[in-house]
């Protein structure tokens, strides 16, 4: 098969799961699920080189060093520092235009979970079939809930081991989360992506030519240093930040999805924290000093201060050096707007 080369997004801070991520050290970088951190799981989940290549990571400077110091045992390793963050478009189109035009690149972001990974590695078998015929595959996750913080993706017709996108479909409002959900044919947009690196160049040409013509500037008139490659920032600058959803895939008649349930979780708050790990027979998830007497459903983890929490369900409590977090689980997509998260 053909060899696929993953193209790993490092950005971000992660501000929903403050005070534990910060701007400093966001959640990719942290040991969130077990004793790996998100990035490490991901590199890991790349690492057979009969169907990976070594990793291309995509990050900023502020991330440099968690990338590289994480990153050091994987061989063959390379870093694109980017200028500036200018979103997911700009940032895969500066991998697909350093790979030969016929590689196919897995797109994947540095701080999702995926529990179960040989149905991880089935699914990317049967989109790099569709992707060697120039199709942009995205990987629809199997939505076991009617969410509202997800995009979806409605599959049409059958082609190849996946099917055709009939629309992508922004995050929907609860009554039409769980219209989703009892039709079957939508599947939570995962932000996963694999293609021929040379046909997704040619279709952000035809689709936003400007950042197009931008990151072939920008690496054209970039350099090596080492494992790293700093493309040039004045011709980075002059693009305008849009993600590779409404660039390109909302917009190409060559979208096709694989549909794929392998324990996915986005790890977009801490909610999707707490489901996302083991918990005792009442659902509790606890880390550090904790004792919990008939509570359901709490996650509470500290790095110091004892936590005790008795008859409550469905929160959240969180201890991270001096800054203490409480939130019901209802509130816990509102923690990134806190001015703590947005400061840190």
């Amino acid at each position: 098969m053909t060899t696929i080369h993953p193209v790993v997004l490092c950005g971000g801070a992660g501000t929903r799961l403050w005070p534990r991520s910060r701007k400093t050290a966001p959640k990719p970088f942290l040991p969130l699920i077990g004793e790996k951190t998100l990035f490490e799981a991901t590199l890991d989940r790349c690492s057979d080189r009969d169907l990976f290549a070594p990793p291309i990571i995509v990050t900023g400077a502020m991330h440099l060093s968690y990338v590289e110091e994480q990153s050091a045992a994987v061989a063959g390793t390379q870093v694109i520092v980017e200028p500036d963050a200018r979103n997911t478009a700009a940032a895969i189109a500066l991998a697909a235009a350093r790979l030969p035009e016929d590689a196919l690149m897995l797109v994947c972001p540095s701080d999702h979970y995926i529990g179960k990974k040989d149905a991880f590695l089935a699914a990317i078998r049967s989109a790099a079939e569709l992707a060697s015929e120039d199709w942009l595959v995205s990987f629809g996750i199997t939505a076991t809930s009617p969410e509202t913080g997800f995009g979806y993706i409605l599959r049409g017709e059958p082609v190849g081991a996946g099917f055709r996108i009939e629309s992508f479909v922004e995050k929907p409002d609860q009554a039409t989360a769980e219209q989703f959900l009892a039709n079957g044919n939508y599947s939570w947009n995962g932000g996963i992506f694999l293609f021929r690196a040379g046909f997704l160049m040619q279709e952000l040409e035809k689709y936003r030519p400007d950042i197009a013509s931008a990151v072939s500037e920008a690496v054209a008139g970039g350099h090596e240093e080492g494992a790293q490659f700093h493309p040039d920032a004045e011709a980075f600058a002059r693009i305008k930040g849009e993600s590779i959803d409404y660039a390109v895939m909302e917009n190409t008649d060559r979208a096709a999805v694989v549909p794929v349930s392998m324990g996915w979780s986005d790890i977009g708050n801490w909610q999707a924290l707490r489901d996302a790990r083991e918990g005792d027979e009442g659902g509790n998830r606890t880390r550090g000093p904790v004792e919990i007497v008939d509570c359901r459903n709490v996650l509470a983890e500290t790095d110091g201060p004892r936590i005790s929490i008795i008859g409550l369900e469905n929160i959240a409590v969180v201890v991270d050096g001096n800054e203490v977090l409480v939130t019901t689980m209802e509130g816990a997509q509102k923690v990134g707007k806190l001015s703590g998260a947005s400061n840190q």
